[in-house]
C-alpha cells in the first residue's frame, strides 16, 4: 500500500482546493490543481482554468522555472500524454527534471490512463498515486462518466412542496421555494456543461435556463427536447447569443429555426419520442461532462424509468399545496412498490427556509 505523509496530505489538499477554482470553467476538460513543493515549502501552484489554456502542471512549472528541478509535484489527475490544444504535461515534467510526482487519481481517458505514470517512471521520476482519489473523482465525476461510460453525469433537479407538488394544475410554479434555494440551484447550473429541458417547460414557463450569479463567465449549453417541434421562435431560451441545441426525431430542415440555433435529429424511441440514451451519447461526443436536467414530469419520468439519472437534487419547501397539483414525474404504469426507483440519501441541508435533499439511485452505491 502506498504511504503518504502529513506533508503529502497538506499539499494535495491545497492542489484540490486549486482544482475547485476551475469547476465552472474547464469543460470539456477535467478540473485539475497542482502544487510544486520542496518538503513543506511551496515553490509554485496553479490550476487549469479553461480548455485551450495551460494545464495545471504546465502553469505551475512555468511559475517555478528552474526551481522545480529535483522537487515534488502534487497534481490531482494523472498528467496527460497526448498533444491536444496544449502539449503533453508529462513531457513538461520530464524536461523540468522533477524528482517525484504524487497524483490523486488516474486519468480515465483511454488515451492517457496509466501511460502518464509509465512515461514518468521510464524517465526516472518516482510516482505515487491514490491520495484523496475520492475527492478528485468527485470534482471530475462528469469527466469520468464521459470517458468511461460514453455519456455525461446526469443530475436531475427539481423544486417541490412537502407533499410532492412541482406546480399547480394550472402550471403556476413560481415560486415554490425561496430565494436561497433558487440561488443554490443557479450554482448547480454554473457548474453544468449543459442544461436539459423539454418543450413543455419552455411553453409553460418560457425560461432562460441561465446561471444568473455574479462572476459567471461561462453559460451552460441549453438542450431542448422537442419531439413535435413546438418550441416558439420567440422563446426567451432562443436568444441570439445563446448556445442552444434543439433535439427532435423529426427532420431539422422542417423546423424553420434561426441559423444560429443548432439542431440534432435524434433516433426515435419506440413511441416516436427522442431516444434519450442516444441523446446522452451525442452530448458526450460534443464534450458534455455534466448535464443538469430541469424539466417537467414527462421528461423527468422518462429519464428515471430508463435508468439515466445519476443524482437527484430536490429542493423541498415547507408547504402543502393539496391535490390540484402536478407531481414530479410521469412514469410507466408501475403497480407495485418494487417497480419504483429506490434512492439513497447522500445528504440533507437547510437552504434558507427550504431543504436541499441530494440522492443517488441505490444501484449507484452498491
Amino acid at each position: 500500500m502506498t504511504e503518504f505523509s502529513a506533508t503529502d496530505r497538506q499539499h494535495m489538499r491545497r492542489a484540490l482546493e486549486l482544482a475547485a477554482n476551475g469547476l465552472n470553467t474547464t469543460t470539456p476538460n477535467p478540473s485539475v490543481g497542482c502544487v510544486i513543493a520542496d518538503g513543506e515549502h511551496v515553490i509554485s501552484e496553479s490550476w487549469h482554468e479553461r480548455a485551450g489554456e495551460g494545464h495545471a502542471e504546465a502553469r505551475a512549472l512555468a511559475l517555478a522555472g528552474t526551481r522545480s528541478a529535483g522537487k515534488t509535484v502534487y497534481v490531482t489527475l494523472e498528467p496527460c500524454t497526448v498533444h491536444g490544444r496544449t502539449p503533453p504535461c508529462v513531457d513538461a515534467l520530464i524536461a523540468a527534471e522533477v524528482n517525484e510526482v504524487v497524483c490523486a487519481m488516474g486519468d480515465p481517458n483511454p488515451d492517457v490512463n496509466g501511460q502518464g505514470y509509465e512515461r514518468l517512471r521510464a524517465a526516472g521520476i518516482a510516482v505515487r498515486h491514490g491520495l484523496f482519489a475520492d475527492i478528485a473523482a468527485g470534482q471530475n465525476e462528469g469527466y469520468i462518466s464521459r470517458q468511461s461510460r460514453g455519456r455525461p453525469f446526469v443530475t436531475l433537479k427539481w423544486a417541490q412542496s412537502l407533499d410532492g407538488a412541482t406546480a399547480m394544475r394550472s402550471g403556476e410554479s413560481q415560486w415554490i421555494t425561496g430565494d436561497a434555494a433558487r440561488e443554490d440551484a443557479h450554482r448547480l447550473r454554473a457548474r453544468a456543461c449543459a442544461i436539459l429541458t423539454g418543450v413543455g417547460t419552455v411553453l409553460a414557463d418560457d425560461p432562460l435556463m441561465t446561471a444568473r450569479l455574479p462572476g459567471v463567465v461561462r453559460q451552460p449549453r441549453r438542450v431542448i427536447v422537442d419531439s413535435q417541434q413546438r418550441t416558439p421562435k420567440q422563446a426567451r431560451i432562443l436568444t441570439p447569443d445563446a448556445d442552444v441545441l434543439m433535439v427532435s426525431p423529426l427532420a431539422c430542415d422542417n423546423w424553420g429555426l434561426a441559423d444560429a440555433v443548432e439542431c440534432w435529429q435524434s433516433p426515435a424511441s419506440s413511441d416516436g419520442r427522442v431516444d434519450l440514451t442516444a441523446l446522452l451519447q451525442h452530448l458526450a461526443a460534443l464534450g458534455t461532462n455534466e448535464l443538469m436536467v430541469e424539466a417537467g414530469a414527462t421528461l423527468t419520468g422518462a429519464l428515471m424509468a430508463d435508468g439515466l439519472v445519476d443524482r437527484i437534487v430536490a429542493y423541498v419547501a415547507p408547504a402543502v399545496l393539496g391535490s390540484e397539483t402536478r407531481g414530479v414525474a410521469m412514469t410507466p404504469s408501475w403497480t407495485a412498490l418494487s417497480d419504483g426507483v429506490r434512492l439513497t440519501i447522500e445528504n440533507v441541508i437547510t437552504v434558507g427556509r427550504d431543504l436541499r435533499v441530494q440522492l443517488v439511485p441505490e444501484s449507484e452505491t452498491n
